[in-house]
């Protein structure tokens, strides 16, 4: 019997080890049966590093963009190294940033991650101050 497939893009995970372990990312791009270059099961994240700060009615609109400031990370990660969540996200705009290399190979060229993870940033800043997906841009409180 096939075992139904649940890690596809879109998904919200938590990621359960490495320097972003507890970090909350959602899946771009899924490689169940691995690549060339990665033998595994690994997906391609875009997650929140540094979530934004709690914005009050009496902070200045400079403080408020300040705190509202969102660092993301791309990786490509193994699936026995997250978690998947009940959360899905739209990604459509996220997907569409990753260069045609990445969608096919796995993995980052040279120099392509940074202009990659700079547009991620705008995106997710953007949804974070339009209200959409609160859950995501929480720090996990355990």
């Amino acid at each position: 019997m096939q075992q139904k497939k649940f890690l596809k893009p879109g998904k919200v995970v938590i990621l359960l080890s490495g320097r972003y372990a507890g970090r909350k990312a959602v899946i771009l791009q899924n490689f169940d049966q691995g690549t060339d270059a990665r033998h595994y099961p690994h997906a391609i994240v875009a997650g929140v590093d540094r979530y934004p700060l709690k914005v009050t009615k009496a902070m200045g609109t400079r403080k408020v963009s300040k705190r509202s400031r969102v660092k993301p990370f791309i990786k490509a990660v193994n699936y026995s190294h997250i978690m998947p969540t009940r959360y899905s996200l739209q990604v459509e705009d996220l997907r569409a940033v990753l260069p045609k290399e990445t969608r096919a190979h796995g993995h980052f060229e040279k120099g392509k991650r940074f202009p990659v993870r700079k547009q991620v940033k705008k995106l997710l800043e953007e949804r974070y101050l339009a209200g959409k997906n609160k859950w995501f841009f929480t720090k996990l409180r355990f």
